[in-house]
């Protein structure tokens, strides 16, 4: 609901789509920086202790949210501060989050359980901003921050009841840690190109930032209709990740991302052409479908081919390109509609994206040729701590 709430009250305070996309870069550099150095972290305490602390600084955020709503502050540096500081956070507490599922589950179930993950995440986002759609226009967008609030307390339930999910030997934190982190993702070709291809995928295709402006210009600026917007895209989402059974279990994973790439992109062309809102829907459904199928086989990949002891960094650089660099699209896909327009803003990002698959299946190719089945390589850096 703050996902649906913090931008449009952005919006509601200056009309400007490069503003709305500011979030985006408030969101983008602290999460990458600190996700891409943080791992480290991550990979040194106990992990589940991390995300009980993190997850109490998110609702602590949240109360603020509703705080300066109530009092009717209508300050951009609050929001924006409120944004920074909680992407600090998360950028520690998602690489954590995210090294749960194959501390719990068999490695035969990494698949399942990665659209398992991105099935909880889209259903939130598809009931988050509907929801919160029919909230603001009935109380306002101060009900939706004190209902996230709230809702922290079952995120904290449920991590508590976790066992403690420390790795068999945590490197001490530093640079020299950080950088083996990096040699893996850069020895380890198929990795490296799975955040390649997300990476171009999210950093021109996002338009969530424009979604606004386009429903103000088409669709009569009407609270729900803007719900419903980001509401498709997890509509999608939760059918593709709903459906993936086969797609989690085929061999041909990073050949899998480079087509769902494409289709994301094209999803995106066929809803900045179009003035019929039902078809807008339909092509923000067919993205998101696209877009959970390629997260699903990301995670697949990058996990079963991740030690356990460098799985904090390789997901903190995970987060920081698929987190990360997707707020930076938001960014980018504002500063280009402020100087041409919200149309050409989305169509030239959606055909940015059909491109980008392209070129990293011919210049990343054994991305393409990675088949589940390969062997694993060895883990050049273990030898070398080793040693």
């Amino acid at each position: 609901m703050t996902v649906y709430a913090v931008p449009l009250q952005v919006w509601m305070l200056t009309h400007s789509s490069f503003a709305v996309g500011l979030l985006g870069l408030a969101i983008a550099v602290p999460t990458v920086v600190v996700a891409s150095v943080g791992g480290v972290i991550v990979d040194s305490v106990d992990r589940r202790r991390l995300v009980l602390v993190c997850t109490s600084i998110h609702a602590a955020l949240s109360v603020v949210l509703a705080v300066q709503a109530y009092g009717q502050w209508d300050r951009l540096s609050v929001l924006y501060g409120v944004t920074v500081v909680s992407s600090v956070v998360g950028g520690l507490n998602a690489p954590a989050r995210r090294t749960f599922m194959p501390a719990l589950l068999g490695a035969e179930q990494i698949g399942a359980g990665a659209a398992l993950q991105v099935f909880s995440i889209h259903g939130a986002l598809m009931v988050g901003p509907a929801l919160a759609g029919l909230v603001t226009a009935a109380g306002g967008l101060r009900v939706c921050f004190v209902i996230d609030a709230c809702s922290f307390a079952f995120s904290l339930y449920g991590v508590a009841r976790l066992p403690r999910l420390t790795v068999p030997r945590g490197d001490r934190p530093g640079p020299r840690a950080i950088a083996e982190g990096f040699r893996f993702i850069g020895h380890h070709r198929p990795v490296l190109g799975a955040l390649l291809a997300d990476a171009s995928a999210t950093l021109f295709g996002m338009p969530v930032a424009l979604f606004p402006a386009l429903n103000a210009e088409r669709f009569g600026a009407d609270p729900t209709t803007l719900g419903l917007l980001s509401t498709a895209v997890a509509v999608g989402g939760v059918l593709g990740s709903g459906l993936s059974g086969r797609t989690g279990r085929t061999d041909r994973r990073g050949l899998g991302m480079l087509i769902a790439g494409s289709v994301w992109g094209l999803g995106i062309v066929a809803f900045g052409l179009t003035w019929s809102y039902p078809a807008a829907l339909a092509a923000l459904v067919l993205a998101g479908a696209a877009d959970s199928t390629s997260v699903v086989l990301r995670t697949s990949l990058v996990q079963s081919l991740t030690p356990d002891r460098l799985r904090g960094r390789v997901t903190g650089a995970e987060l920081a390109v698929g987190m990360g660099v997707a707020q930076l699209g938001n960014t980018e896909a504002g500063a280009v509609a402020a100087v041409t327009s919200t149309t050409v803003s989305i169509v030239s990002g959606g055909l940015a994206c059909v491109v980008a698959a392209g070129l990293i299946g011919v210049f990343v190719p054994s991305l393409a040729r990675h088949k589940a089945s390969d062997p694993i390589e060895a883990d050049p850096s273990a030898q070398t701590s080793k040693s």
